[in-house]
């Protein structure tokens, strides 16, 4: 008989709700004036939907939810190929599916269903992580979507599609030492973009972690090393044709944006000039120069960021982080307090995919991180990310519900 439930859990709820409110006045503040208004009722509106959506999900079955995970999978993969035949370009990406006045991103969707898929995989009893086939069939349901998002050239999207493959691999218990062995050689061939004194510092550190794991030197160790370095240095040398101009110019603008002020190194500066200008108690919702006087490109998607920080100041921009931080600990004390596989692996992906798009979008804005066209969870302008986002919350709300009978 299934035991009694847990009763909403508000730890969950109330950092979401917060973060979607500081969203939305965002949103509106950066909409507001000679913007476009609708942006703000749109974003709204679609709160609301995920409202219900939420609702949906955290009233359903948690074991329908597994039971469907490769339908959820398979319906990802489809609307990722149909942008590839009919989809909308925006922003130089052909990543958006338009009908009639609707509009959406199916890369977002295929995230969290590529997440669900992966734990329903890694959580079947049949699996075993340490066998060679079943290793390359989990990386296959997760590469395969990030692929198709690649002939999307939407790089930023790539990236954080691929950032829950690892997490989700070691909390399934496979070898971690043996996944640095793949991921180095990646890890140095990506540095082959950016300069040389890049390349030497990153294989050195790489060494040292190797090392470190045996305490001493192995053979196969300077292999790894070896096969990396030799990649990065051919993709140094071939990254001009490698990469579209507007990448190498974003890596160019990353290591020094006074080199284009005007040009490609606009948007980093004018986003530095917003955050620093905003001081610590900000100049007030509405009143930020920045902001106001559209210095700053796409401030309600990719640059929101910026005018939080320059209208609420430092407080404000803190608050958002502590909310953020609230919700990520949280999301990891359901991982470890609900003792079921699907759920620990579900609830490690997504808090992977939250917390790289949150380092990513506050990264690029403060200059530490190239710019990669990365939205900020719940905050920047899309109701595809909102709606992805709410329903995975949805998912942990239903999750901490129903601990007890999922517990075993």
């Amino acid at each position: 008989m299934m035991e009694k439930q847990s009763k909403l859990d508000l730890w969950f709820l109330v950092p979401m709700a917060g973060i979607i409110v500081i969203g939305l006045m965002a949103i509106y503040s950066a909409t507001h004036g000679t913007g476009d208004p609708t942006l703000f009722y749109r974003q709204f509106t679609w709160g609301v939907i995920g409202v219900v959506v939420i609702s949906f999900v955290y009233y359903h079955d948690v074991r329908v939810i597994r039971d469907n995970a490769y339908i959820f999978y398979a319906i990802g993969i489809l609307l990722l190929v149909a942008v590839l035949l009919f989809g909308k370009k925006v922003g130089g990406h052909s990543s958006w599916i338009k009908i009639g006045f609707f509009s959406f991103q199916p890369s977002e969707i295929a995230k969290m269903s590529t997440i669900l898929a992966l734990s329903r995989f890694l959580s079947d009893d049949e699996t075993d992580i340490r066998s060679i086939p079943h290793f390359f069939i989990a990386l296959g349901i997760a590469f395969f979507p990030a692929l198709l998002i690649i002939l999307q050239l939407d790089m930023g999207t790539t990236i954080t599609c691929m950032s829950f493959i690892a997490p989700m691999l070691i909390i399934s218990g496979f070898d971690i030492y043996i996944l640095m062995l793949f991921a180095f050689p990646l890890i140095l061939m990506i540095t082959g973009f950016f300069n040389i004194y890049f390349i030497i510092a990153f294989a050195l550190l790489l060494f040292i972690i190797l090392v470190a794991h045996h305490k001493k030197f192995q053979i196969h160790q300077l292999f790894v090393i070896g096969i990396g370095l030799a990649t990065s240095l051919l993709t140094h040398r071939f990254a001009a044709d490698i990469l579209k101009p507007h990448q190498i110019d974003r890596i160019q603008t990353f290591l020094d944006p006074m080199n284009d002020p005007q040009g490609a190194g606009y948007n980093v500066l004018q986003a530095k000039i917003a955050i620093s200008s905003g001081g610590f108690l900000g100049k007030g919702f509405l009143h930020g120069t920045q902001t106001q006087l559209r210095f700053i490109p796409a401030q309600w998607t990719d640059f929101i960021f910026c005018v939080i920080a320059e209208e609420l100041g430092f407080i404000g921009a803190a608050l958002l982080l502590s909310l953020y931080l609230t919700l990520i600990l949280r999301l990891i004390w359901a991982i470890f307090s609900i003792k079921n596989r699907f759920v620990e692996l579900t609830l490690t992906g997504y808090v992977s995919l939250l917390f790289i798009h949150i380092v990513i979008n506050t990264g690029m804005t403060i200059g530490l991180i190239p710019v990669i066209g990365v939205p900020l969870p719940f905050v920047s302008y899309g109701g595809s990310s909102l709606i992805g986002n709410m329903i995975m919350v949805g998912l942990a709300m239903n999750f901490s519900r129903n601990k007890r009978s999922l517990g075993y």
